[in-house]
């Protein structure tokens, strides 16, 4: 099986950036999860699915490291994959880059949860979905 890397393309907004004019840190968060929704709708299971199946995936760990700067319209590749997964847990890693240059990476890890916040396993199908996304050890 080969692995896939998800990519979603944004473009760096005027209200991302800090008075420095450079993407405020927290804005990477928010294309972290662009780059995690984009990943689970492109395995066929969207975010808003996984929700209406009962499933929540909240966020019990994260961090990132800044390389170079993004800036007010920059275009930027955010490069999703699987870390690690797990019957309840999940990481995602996440690379953002400007053309060729790596400006960050950050990861995120979840917990599969049911609406009533409690551990639950991925329905079925989802695993064998978004598995091609699992690193290999890269």
């Amino acid at each position: 099986m080969v692995m896939r890397t998800h990519v979603e393309m944004v473009r760096v907004r005027y209200g991302e950036t800090d008075k420095m004019g450079v993407a405020h840190h927290s804005s990477y968060l928010l294309w972290f999860e662009l780059g995690r929704t984009g990943l689970l709708r492109a395995a066929g299971h969207s975010y808003r699915g996984l929700e209406a199946e009962g499933v929540m995936l909240p966020v019990v760990e994260y961090g990132a490291t800044f390389l170079k700067g993004a800036h007010y319209d920059d275009e930027l590749a955010i490069e999703t994959k699987i870390r690690e997964m797990k019957s309840r847990v999940i990481t995602f890693d996440y690379r953002v880059r400007r053309g060729e240059e790596i400006i960050s990476r950050g990861f995120t890890r979840h917990v599969w949860v049911d609406t009533n916040s409690r551990p639950r396993r991925l329905p079925d199908g989802v695993t064998e979905a978004i598995t091609p996304f699992l690193a290999s050890g890269d």
